[in-house]
C-alpha cells in the first residue's frame, strides 16, 4: 500500500468513527421526530431529557422511534406509558409540557 492510499483509508476510518459518534441527545431527537413528533418540540425535549435520564433510559425511548409514529403527543406519551417505567414518564411528560408551552429557558 502506498503512502497516499493508508493516508486516505486512514481519513476514511477517521470520518465513519465519527459518523458513528452522535451524542445520545441528537439520536433521542431524531427518534423522537420519527416518532411523529416536531422538529422543534424533539430538540427541545431531547435537551431536557438527555440531561435528567439514564443512557439505559434513553436508549428505551430511542426504541419507541422503531415502532411507528404517533398522531399527538397524547399517543406519543401513552406509548411512553408501556414501558412501565414511571421516571421516564414522568421526564418525558414534564419535557412535553414545558416545551410545548414555551416555558423552556
Amino acid at each position: 500500500m502506498t503512502l497516499r492510499a493508508a493516508r486516505g483509508a486512514s481519513w476514511l476510518g477517521f470520518a465513519l468513527l465519527l459518523a458513528g459518534c452522535a451524542t445520545p441527545e441528537t439520536r433521542l431527537r431524531v427518534a423522537l421526530v420519527e416518532t411523529g413528533l416536531s422538529e422543534p418540540l424533539a430538540a427541545c425535549m431531547a435537551g431536557r431529557m438527555a440531561d435528567r435520564l439514564s443512557l439505559a433510559q434513553l436508549y428505551r425511548l430511542r426504541d419507541l422511534g422503531q415502532a411507528g409514529r404517533s398522531d399527538s403527543v397524547d399517543q406519543f406519551l401513552h406509548r411512553v406509558r408501556s414501558l412501565r417505567d414511571s421516571e421516564i414518564l414522568s421526564v418525558t411528560a414534564g419535557s412535553a409540557a414545558v416545551c410545548a408551552t414555551g416555558l423552556a429557558g
